[in-house]
């Protein structure tokens, strides 16, 4: 456990470069491992299941160390490097995939949220009051930040803007963001309090157009497991119509390197599939 996790954190170390700077400032993407490490971390801080972190660095660790194992097995030296990759990184793309149902539970638990909390704030004209109000109809991923938000309030600060601001930061969606933000000049204007049912809108339209779009966004999922069960499904089958193709494949030279890109081009497909199969948000 102590070997995975020290693992994990010097993958998950970021060293600041002039190029990484440059980058952050254009808004390019990051990608590769580090980035997919962050991002699980992320995920897991959003969901509060940190603890979790050090037994997935395990299982990460332990499918590696098996990825070894079934390419010395089988006696295939090529796939040695590409099913321990691959098997390394399952653990996180499984928390990612499994990461799109949360993601749209929160959306939809922040449109009915924010809508209320809208309707009473305007009606009230405090915003403290509108969360009290409606603090006990709220569910979760998004009542414990209000609650937060009332605590900080009541016990550690009077100063509004403070305490919204750390709301601000507990949950990890622009339009909410979005919201606050307005929410916080409202401190200084009250005629801005109407310019929060537009942003509350947004998320009507994400889900609008999630939904419109589930059947596209899970297309290729559905292409990728048809194809993965044809190719690796014709690998035994092939033992029962031709046992010379499968001694080729299985036992030559260029046959093994060919099953190792076989497998290695299911893990690229897989990580596409993971990251076309994301729901729909709203970027600012």
């Amino acid at each position: 456990m102590e070997m995975a996790e020290e693992l994990i954190q010097k993958l998950q170390a970021e060293k600041v470069t002039l190029k990484g700077m440059v980058d952050a400032i254009e808004g390019k993407r990051k990608r590769g491992l580090k980035k997919l490490i962050n991002e699980t971390w992320d995920i897991l801080v959003v969901t509060q299941k940190t603890t979790m972190f050090s037994i997935l660095a395990l299982i990460a660790v332990v499918l590696f160390f098996t990825g070894i194992l079934i390419g010395l097995m089988s006696s295939n030296y090529f796939l040695i490097p590409v099913l321990s990759g691959g098997f390394f990184l399952l653990p996180f793309w499984y928390v990612i995939f499994t990461a799109t149902s949360y993601k749209k539970q929160l959306n939809a638990e922040l449109e009915t949220a924010l809508s209320i909390v809208t309707t009473s704030y305007i009606r009230s004209n405090d915003f403290i009051l509108a969360v009290e109000e409606n603090i006990e109809v709220l569910n979760p991923p998004v009542v414990e930040p209000f609650k937060a938000f009332l605590k900080e309030n009541k016990l550690i600060t009077s100063n509004v803007k403070l305490a919204l601001e750390k709301l601000r930061e507990r949950i990890d969606n622009d339009v909410f963001k979005e919201w606050v933000d307005q929410v916080i000049a409202c401190q200084q204007d009250k005629s801005l309090k109407f310019t929060l049912y537009p942003i509350v809108g947004k998320l009507s339209d994400m889900r609008t157009v999630g939904l419109e779009l589930d059947y596209l966004l899970y297309g290729p999922i559905k292409e990728f497991i048809s194809m993965v069960s044809l190719v690796l499904g014709s690998i035994p089958l092939l033992y029962f119509l031709n046992k010379n193709w499968y001694s080729n494949i299985m036992y030559t030279s260029a046959g093994k390197a060919t099953l190792a890109g076989i497998i290695l081009v299911i893990f690229w497909s897989l990580a596409g599939v993971i990251r076309l199969s994301r729901p729909v948000e709203y970027k600012r």
